[in-house]
This record gives structure tokens, C-alpha cells and sequence, in this order.
């Protein structure tokens, strides 16, 4: 029987960015990692394979760096894990022990059996599998009609992507009044709308899908709760994923109540030395410090860091222990970006807040070519001018400036430090520094905070 000092089930972002971390941390330990599928993908690249990739082997990710520090890789399902015994036994019968065992086994589609019709075939969904997005480009090439359910980042982008193709009705239904409400502010979830109907995607909200319309077993449409009926030849499930933890749960982990598994602050389960990371386990919201479903790949490889560098002993201290959820995500050439507290994730959790808001061009003078508008808005505690959140619109600097405010955010710092913030302005690159967005936006928060007496 096999031994190896770390296990890694799962071969995603989170996975690789553990098994690299800890093999250059610990070049004499021995690592494996355990993956279903030969070939992986970026995950957050997937719904760009179906228009401006167009290929989906241009949106692979493998876990070659892993494996040039030194790591090994079975192309395998893990079936059984024994935590008294230490082992692993696979599909194809092999049996492994382990020292340490990191469940990174991800998250899979919702598959929503309360629609009827939801087993029809040409019901598909966005699935973190080669082979399946190989399959699914195939079909999507193929079909003139196609309905998108759910107005995520995932539904949002795929509908852009399909929409592209001149001859293709993409339809997009989501339930609540706006897209990507869960992410952005009203003011961005409007023009984040606006942007999507202007691809061409014929955008339903506030309505939802109360039947997959099928012909002999085949979809033909989709019936909405407002009575409209939409033709299709291929509907698309996007309302979200649930943590891949089946394995887990027979295995005996602690879970909440969404299946994510129970772990600290270090990735710890409860289990000795066992450990989750990424997708499959419970994060912690930054404002609300409560159970959060956040599920970015930037999130999960950030834990994996963590991991990595304390899989044997705590070295590397966390001292933030909150998810930040920092998103971005661009529509019709404009990128919305958001990251920690947003107006109503602060309502939700009574979090005492002002915004700062700035708005102005992203070159100098604005009549350089590339130049785009930029809006920013600071979400600050009035008490101390602590910044706990922002969003920005505009063009791809915002992407980057989002990551600014996340780090800002993890640093405690005060809009009053922001406005003696040195930078670095460039008329092809960015704002003037005569109105440099973020430390405007400061200077408008700090005014409305001597407003409101604090």
C-alpha cells in the first residue's frame, strides 16, 4: 500500500495552489494529488469559451506546476476515506494512507428539481469539467434559441458571450429586480441591466421560470410566472453551485446547514489533520461574521496559501479572517467591481455606514483615446472613517483599483489616510493627480462624515 505524506482530493484552483504552496514550503514531504479528469479549466473562463475563446482547450488549467515541485497526480475518484485508519480508496480499488488530507473537491451546479421539466434533455448547466464545457460549445454552436436561467456573474456572462452570435435569441431570466443584485448596489445593478440588453440579450427580471416546456422528451421552451413563454432549444441552468462535499459527509466532516464543511480560520476541520479548503468549505463574511457562500477562485486560492504554508505547523499567521468577496466582472466593454461591504450587506448586518463617491476620466485629459469614465464609491464607518467597502464602474482600471480598496479593507485604513495616499499618474494610465478617484472619494466621505457630527 502507497503512503504519502499529504493527500490533496480535488485537482481545482484551490487544490494546485495547495499542493504548490506546500511542496515548495516542504520539498521533503511527499504529496498527491487525487483528481477526477485529466484536463481542468479556469474556472472563471468558462463562460468566455463559448464566443471570444471559442475553443475550449484555450481555458485549460492543469496542475503542471505542482507537479514540477516535485508532486505526483492520480487521475482517479476518491470513493471512501477512512479517518482512523489514515487512508483513501479509490474508484479503480487502489488504497492509500495519508499523513494529512485536504478535501479541495469544489462545487457543483444546483440542479433545481422544484422546476418541472428540469430532467428534459437540452436542460444543461455551467459544470467545472472539461469534458462537459467540450460538449456544451458543441451545442451552444449549434442552437438558434437559448434561455439562460439566472442572472448571476455566470448566467450574465454566458448570455453576453451567446449573444454575440448574430443568429442566436439568448434569452436571460432572473427572479430578483435586477442582475447581479447580490453583488452591487442598486445604482450598478441599473446600468449593469442596461449594459446586458444593449449586448442584444433579451433580459426577463423579476420574474422567474415556473416550467421547462418539453416534446418527446426534448426542451422547446421555458413558461415565466408573468405567463410569458420563451422558445428554446437549449436552457441553461446558472442559479448558483452547492459544495461538492458528498464524499465528505460519508466520511463523517461536521457540516453547516449549505453541506460546506465545518473548518477554522487555519482550514482545520475538526477531524486531526484533516483539512478543507476553497468552494467545499464554509467561509466566514467580512461584515456580517457569519457562514457566507462565497465562491470565487480567488477567494479559495487565497485560503490554499494559507494552507499551504501551515500544513505542518502554523507559520504564516492569518490576520484577516473574513471573506471579502471582491468581484469584477465587465459588460459591453465596462467593468463592475465591487469588494467588502456593499449598501446592503451593511443594512443587512445594522453596520453604520457613509459612501464616498467620485466620479471622473480614467486618462488625462480625457480627450486620449482609450479614455473612459470611472466612478467610485467608498462604503466607510462614520465612527472611525474606516473603509469596509467600495464599487467602481468604468474601464479596466477598475479591476485592478478594486484590488486597492480589498487591500485597503484587510489594512483597517481610515479615508483619512487615504487622502495623503502617494501614487504614481501617468496621462496614457491613469486619473490626474489632481483628482486622483480613490482619494477624492475619500475627501467625500471625510466631508460627510464632519456633516453628520462624527
Amino acid at each position: 500500500m502507497k503512503s504519502y505524506d499529504v493527500i490533496i482530493i480535488g485537482g481545482g484552483p484551490s487544490a494546485i495552489i495547495t499542493g504548490l504552496t506546500g511542496k515548495k514550503q516542504n520539498p521533503d514531504k511527499s504529496f498527491l494529488m487525487i483528481k477526477e479528469e485529466e484536463k481542468g479549466l479556469v474556472p472563471c473562463g468558462i463562460p468566455y469559451v463559448f464566443h471570444d475563446l471559442g475553443d475550449v482547450t484555450k481555458n485549460m488549467m492543469g496542475p503542471a506546476p505542482f507537479v514540477a515541485a516535485g508532486g505526483e497526480v492520480l487521475i482517479d475518484t476518491v470513493t471512501e476515506v477512512d479517518f482512523k485508519a489514515k487512508s483513501v480508496r479509490t474508484k479503480a480499488g487502489t488504497e492509500i494512507t495519508y499523513d494529512k488530507l485536504v478535501f479541495a473537491t469544489g462545487s457543483v451546479p444546483i440542479v433545481p428539481t422544484f422546476i418541472k421539466g428540469y430532467d428534459l434533455e437540452g436542460v444543461e448547466y455551467i459544470k467545472k469539467s472539461y469534458d462537459y464545457i467540450k460538449n456544451l460549445k458543441e451545442k451552444t454552436d449549434k442552437a438558434k434559441d437559448i434561455v439562460i436561467i439566472g442572472g448571476g456573474f455566470i448566467g450574465v456572462e454566458v448570455a453576453e458571450q451567446l449573444a454575440k452570435f448574430q443568429d442566436k435569441q439568448v434569452s436571460l431570466i432572473e427572479m430578483q429586480d435586477y442582475c447581479l443584485i447580490n453583488a452591487f448596489s442598486p445604482k450598478l445593478t441599473k446600468l449593469s441591466d442596461t449594459a446586458i440588453r444593449e449586448q442584444g440579450v433579451n433580459l426577463h427580471t423579476s420574474t422567474k421560470v415556473t416550467e421547462i416546456i418539453g416534446l418527446a422528451g426534448k426542451v422547446t421552451g421555458v413558461k415565466l410566472s408573468n405567463g410569458t413563454e420563451i422558445p428554446a432549444e437549449l436552457v441553461i441552468q446558472a442559479i448558483g453551485y452547492n459544495p461538492n462535499t458528498t464524499l465528505a459527509i460519508q466520511a463523517g466532516l461536521e457540516t453547516n446547514s449549505k453541506h460546506a464543511i465545518l473548518r477554522d480560520n487555519y482550514m482545520r476541520t475538526a477531524v486531526k489533520d484533516v483539512f478543507a479548503v476553497g468552494d467545499c468549505s464554509e467561509s466566514i463574511g467580512f461584515i456580517t461574521g457569519r457562514p457566507d457562500n462565497v465562491m470565487l477562485a480567488s477567494t479559495a486560492t487565497a485560503e490554499a496559501r494559507i494552507l499551504g504554508y501551515n500544513l505542518f505547523k502554523i507559520g504564516l499567521i492569518r490576520t484577516f479572517s473574513g471573506t471579502l468577496s471582491v468581484f469584477s466582472t465587465e459588460i459591453g466593454g465596462k467593468v463592475f467591481a465591487s469588494c467588502g461591504a456593499i449598501e446592503q450587506t451593511a443594512k443587512a448586518a445594522e453596520v453604520e455606514y457613509i459612501s464616498g463617491e467620485f466620479e471622473d476620466w480614467d486618462r488625462h485629459p480625457e480627450s486620449i483615446s482609450d479614455a473612459s469614465r470611472l466612478w467610485i464609491s467608498l462604503i466607510v464607518s462614520p465612527k472611525t472613517g474606516v473603509i469596509i467597502g467600495g464599487e467602481i464602474h468604468g474601464g479596466k482600471s477598475a479591476g485592478e483599483i478594486v484590488n486597492i480598496i480589498s487591500l485597503a479593507i484587510q489594512k483597517g485604513v481610515t479615508v483619512y489616510e487615504l487622502v495623503s495616499y502617494q501614487i504614481g499618474t501617468h496621462p496614457l494610465l491613469t486619473t490626474a493627480p489632481t483628482k486622483y478617484v480613490l482619494i477624492k472619494a475619500a475627501e467625500d466621505a471625510m466631508g460627510k462624515i464632519k456633516l453628520c457630527g462624527n
